[in-house]
């Protein structure tokens, strides 16, 4: 559904995205991640068609971005990071306007007008939209980007102003959009919040893709350098011997190890406790969550 070959942007002899090569099928909750300066809104306006690539290029639904701007919008809702509405209207009067650009009848602009007000809690709310909070606008610009029924929502930094019940909202509302197979772009710095709808992944360092996929694809790239194995007996166990062993920290009766190791050992810790003729307890590989996973990542690829 979104697409990316060998996409570039360069400013003043720099590239803020380069040669980004990324595809993200129908139906992804797709989280876009990487610190500040790292390429991610420069490839977000490229992608909805605000600025033109310097080579390379983008396609939304098999239609290149570039050669086909307003076909594309047809096709897609979009967030800014700064949300920005007419302060003397409505919210109503804000998605009303929006709706008119899609040629929608004024019955069918009614109906959906008042559908995402409920749907981002904002019905009922009568005031104009230069009284809201930062939070209330948030909720706006996310009805905003819904109000042409997209097959393609692209969000940058969607939680940035949302307070707790807020962000519980916008969570339910991507899941949802998922489920109808809406694919959804996310662009965030934010890890936890990224970890907690995205199915899969990319992580942009100055620039360029450093790693893509889903939860298990960038747990086990993250683990090939070192695996932390937690090990419980009922009574001491021995000092294992394996070269791939970097670190082991075992408690003062010997019954609880920590051992970090290159590779994953549980096998040959299970077998040596058995050999041994000592009583296994708990034999547990440690998996990092995605947060340390993403971390790792955006320390590599800022190193």
């Amino acid at each position: 559904m979104i697409l990316c070959d060998r996409l570039t942007k360069v400013y003043n002899g720099i590239p803020a995205v380069d040669d980004l090569c990324l595809e993200i099928p129908a139906g992804e909750v797709f989280g876009l991640l990487g610190p500040n300066g790292a390429g991610k809104s420069t490839t977000i306006l490229m992608l909805v068609g605000l600025i033109r690539p310097t080579s390379g290029a983008c396609s939304i639904g098999g239609i290149e971005v570039a050669a086909h701007p307003i076909e594309v919008k047809r096709k897609i809702g979009y967030m800014p990071e700064d949300v920005g509405f007419y302060a003397d209207r409505t919210a109503a009067e804000n998605l009303d306007y929006a709706a008119r650009f899609y040629g929608l009848a004024e019955v069918e602009r009614k109906r959906r007008v008042g559908d995402l007000l409920a749907l981002v809690g904002l019905d009922g709310v009568g005031t104009t939209v230069g009284g809201y909070s930062k939070g209330m606008r948030q909720r706006l610009g996310l009805a905003r980007a819904l109000v042409n029924d997209p097959e393609v929502v692209i969000l940058d930094e969607p939680t940035a102003n949302l307070d707790p019940r807020g962000v519980l909202d916008y969570r339910r509302i991507v899941r949802d959009l998922a489920g109808r197979g809406t694919t959804v772009l996310v662009s965030s710095h934010i890890l936890s919040e990224v970890s907690k709808v995205c199915t899969s992944v990319g992580i942009l360092a100055r620039g360029r893709l450093v790693a893509s996929g889903d939860r298990e694809v960038l747990s086990r790239a993250a683990m090939q350098d070192r695996v932390t194995i937690d090990v419980e007996t009922g009574n001491p166990m021995p000092r294992f011997a394996s070269p791939e062993i970097l670190s082991a920290e075992f408690s003062q009766d010997a019954c609880s190890a920590r051992i970090v190791a290159e590779s994953d050992i549980s096998t040959l810790i299970a077998k040596t406790l058995y050999t041994e003729g000592i009583l296994l307890r708990r034999l547990a590989v440690e998996k990092p969550d995605m947060e340390d996973i993403l971390l790792s990542y955006y320390t590599e690829g800022t190193a």
